[in-house]
Parts: structure tokens; sequence; C-alpha cells
């Protein structure tokens, strides 16, 4: 059976100066990183494929290194664009992204709708899928957005966003996409 994981970046250093889509790993996130390729290896995967963001970029580059795997860097699959919100506080960004979740179809945060971020999302992964076909891949991603797609088969999203880790891992069967597997955190 073949299957696509769906990775959370591992932990990246928090620079209130910057936006969290410029944020690379922290010390403590390359640790982990390595830790998630010692899991990831039982998944038989072909091919690591990461967003644009740097500290997805780098959680992907330390798994594909360690599993000797290729890695590739695929548009559409970065976090749900945020690079309008200054630093907030976990309380505060906690309430925002609940109500996020709350109001798909609302601009409630950032620049882009859920609805708006999952399509981009979705549409990323259907031509990722499409370009490695009857490959075992490994999506390195964002949480928000991970919950997105996850989403429309669950409920309560914003409790399964709290729940992921820095990194974490969401297994889906390919080709219907059904959650088989989440590794919440990967310590």
């Amino acid at each position: 059976m073949q299957r696509l994981l769906l990775i959370k970046h591992a932990l990246p250093e928090l620079d209130s100066s910057r936006p969290a889509a410029d944020w690379h790993l922290s010390e403590r996130g390359r640790a982990l990183s390595e830790l998630l390729a010692r899991k990831l290896a039982a998944y038989s995967l072909d091919v690591i494929v990461s967003s644009v963001e740097p500290k997805a970029i780098e959680t992907a580059q330390i798994v594909a290194q360690r599993l000797n795997k290729p890695h590739e860097i695929a548009a559409g699959l970065h976090e749900h664009d945020r690079r309008n919100v200054p630093f907030l506080s976990r309380v505060e960004i906690d309430a925002r992204v609940a109500e996020f979740f709350a109001k798909p179809r609302e601009l409630v945060l950032g620049s882009e709708t859920a609805d708006q971020a999952h399509a981009r999302f979705a549409d990323a992964i259907a031509r990722v899928l499409e370009k490695l076909p009857q490959k075992n891949i490994a999506v390195v991603a964002h949480g928000t957005v991970i919950t997105l797609f996850v989403a429309r088969k669950i409920e309560m999203p914003f409790e399964f966003w709290k729940r992921l880790g820095l990194p974490s891992i969401v297994v889906l069967s390919l080709p219907d996409l059904q959650v088989e597997e989440v590794i919440e955190n990967v310590e």
C-alpha cells in the first residue's frame, strides 16, 4: 500500500522581528529532525517534498539526507499566509487560529481564508501526487494547512491543530487519502 505522510516541520527559532514564514530551525529543531528521520525509516519513503519556507526545507533536508532520499521543494505547500500578522503571544495566536477554523469562509487571520488556504494546499498536494505516482511521499509542511487538509475528514480541527507537535506526522493511505495514523509528537 502506498502512503502520503504529511509532516509538520520541526521546532523553529522564534524571531519576533521576522514573519514566521522566514523562521529557520532551532538547534532543538535540528535534533528533533534527526529523531523524525529515524521514525520515518519505517515507512519506505521514496521522496521528501517540502514547502518553500526555511523551517520546512531544513527539516526535509535533514530527513532526506539521513534516509538517503531525494528532496524536492514544491510551490503551494506553505503555511496559511500570515505575513501581515504581527508576532502574537501563544494565547493570542490560539484564539485567532480557533476563530480561523471556526469561520473558514471569512478572512479572520492573515491574508487567506481557511477555505482559500485549504484549496491552495490541496491543489499543491494533487500536483505532487500527479508528479510522483506510485511513490511513498513525505511532505514537510505546516500545522495549519495540514489540519485544513485533514480536517475535511475529521471533526474539531482546532483541537487537532493544537495536538500536532513540532514535528508530527499524519499518515494517509493512497489513493483514497484516508487517515491511517497520527503521530502527534516524535519524541
